[in-house]
C-alpha cells in the first residue's frame, strides 16, 4: 500500500490546514459580517483527541506539513497542548500557525515551547484608524503580538496583506519598508468570492501581477524561495533580505499544484476552498472507528479532491463564509 496521498489527477496531498475553531476576534469585512453569531458550537469541533487522530493517520500516508488556523486558532482554549501533541506525530515535520496576532502576545512563549516554528499573520493596515474600519479590531495589540514572536526568534514571521482597491493599496510601499525593517516576509493575497462577504469584497480586487509590476518600477527584484508549502510565488528585493510572495487565486490559479486539504473545525474536510467537495470524519470518529480504517477513510476522502476550482467561473457558488472552511 502506498505511502502517499495521490489525488485523481496526479498530485500528492502532503500539507493540511487544520483549523481548530470558526469563531475569531476580529470581524473583517471580507471575511466575517459584523452581526454573524451562526458559529457551530464547542461540543461539534472535534476533540484534541480526535483532532490527533486524524492527523496521526494522514501523517500515516505521508503527509508532512501541518498549519493551524481558524476562524481565529487562538481563541481555541488550551491551544498549546494540542500543538504539543502534534508535534508528537511521526512524519508531522513542519508545524505552524496561521494567526490575526490579536492575543499572540500572551501566547507566543508556549506555543514556541509546544512546538510552532513558522507564523503567519493577517495583517491589512498600519494604520490603526484603517485597520479598525477593515477589522473592527486594534492595531496596538496585534502589533505586540507581532513583535513578541520576532523577539522569541520565531522564523520566518509572514505578514499576509490582503490587498484591495481603494481601502489599502496606497500602502504597499508602507508595509514593504515596514518588512524590511524587521525581518518580515511579506505576501499580497488577492480577494476570493468566498461567501456574500467575499464577494462584496470582490469589488475591490487588485491584480497581483499590475501589482508586481508596480513595485519593480521603484525596487529591483531578482527571485526569491521560501520554505513552506503554500501557494505563493516569491521575488526579492535586491539588496536586501525581504521577500515578497503573490498568492493570486483569481489571475493566475495555482490549482495544477495544489498539495493542501482543509479540516475544519467540526471535522468537515473541504477538498477545495472554491468547491464544495467535502468528507466528514466526524461522525467516523464518533462512532468508533479504528485506526486502520480512519486511515482508508483518508485515502476516500483524497479520491473527492476536484481539479480546480471555479472562482472566476462561478463565483456565486461558495456561501459558507472563509472561516468555517479553515484559513
Amino acid at each position: 500500500m502506498s505511502k502517499h496521498l495521490i489525488d485523481p489527477f496526479g498530485r500528492t496531498v502532503e500539507y493540511i490546514r487544520l483549523s481548530v475553531t470558526d469563531r475569531c476576534d476580529l470581524r473583517c469585512f471580507y471575511c466575517l459580517p459584523v452581526k454573524y453569531r451562526d458559529f457551530s458550537e464547542p461540543e461539534e469541533w472535534l476533540t484534541f483527541d480526535e483532532i490527533v487522530r486524524v492527523i496521526r493517520a494522514f501523517a500515516s500516508l505521508g503527509v508532512q506539513r501541518i498549519r493551524v488556523t481558524g476562524g481565529e486558532p487562538l481563541v481555541r482554549k488550551n491551544l498549546p497542548a494540542l500543538v504539543s501533541q502534534l508535534n508528537d506525530i511521526p512524519g508531522i515535520e513542519d508545524l505552524s500557525l496561521s494567526t490575526n496576532a490579536v492575543s499572540l502576545g500572551k501566547q507566543a512563549t508556549e506555543l514556541k515551547s509546544a512546538g510552532i516554528g513558522r507564523i503567519n499573520v493577517s495583517l491589512d493596515s498600519l494604520r490603526a484608524d484603517r485597520f479598525k474600519r477593515i477589522t473592527k479590531g486594534n492595531l496596538d495589540k496585534v502589533m505586540n503580538g507581532l513583535m513578541t514572536a520576532k523577539q522569541l526568534g520565531f522564523d520566518p514571521i509572514k505578514i499576509n496583506m490582503v490587498l484591495m482597491k481603494g481601502v489599502n493599496d496606497d500602502e504597499v510601499e508602507d508595509m514593504i519598508e515596514f518588512c524590511i525593517e524587521n525581518n518580515f516576509t511579506l505576501r499580497f493575497i488577492e480577494t476570493m468570492p468566498m461567501g456574500d462577504t467575499g464577494r462584496t469584497a470582490a469589488s475591490h480586487y487588485v491584480n497581483l501581477q499590475d501589482v508586481k509590476n508596480h513595485i519593480a518600477e521603484r525596487y529591483e527584484l531578482i527571485p526569491g524561495v521560501m520554505p513552506g508549502g503554500g501557494p505563493a510565488r516569491y521575488v526579492q528585493i535586491a539588496g536586501t533580505d525581504l521577500n515578497i510572495g503573490f498568492i493570486t487565486p483569481i489571475s493566475q490559479h495555482f490549482c495544477e499544484t495544489c498539495n493542501r486539504v482543509r479540516l475544519a473545525a467540526d471535522g468537515t474536510m473541504y477538498l477545495c476552498l472554491g468547491q464544495e467537495h467535502k468528507f466528514e470524519f466526524r461522525p467516523l470518529l464518533r462512532a468508533g472507528i479504528s485506526d486502520s480504517e480512519l486511515a482508508d477513510a483518508a485515502r476516500e476522502a483524497i479520491k473527492l479532491k476536484p481539479e480546480r476550482h471555479e472562482f472566476k467561473e462561478k463565483p456565486q457558488q461558495i456561501v459558507r463564509f472563509m472561516s468555517k472552511t479553515g484559513g
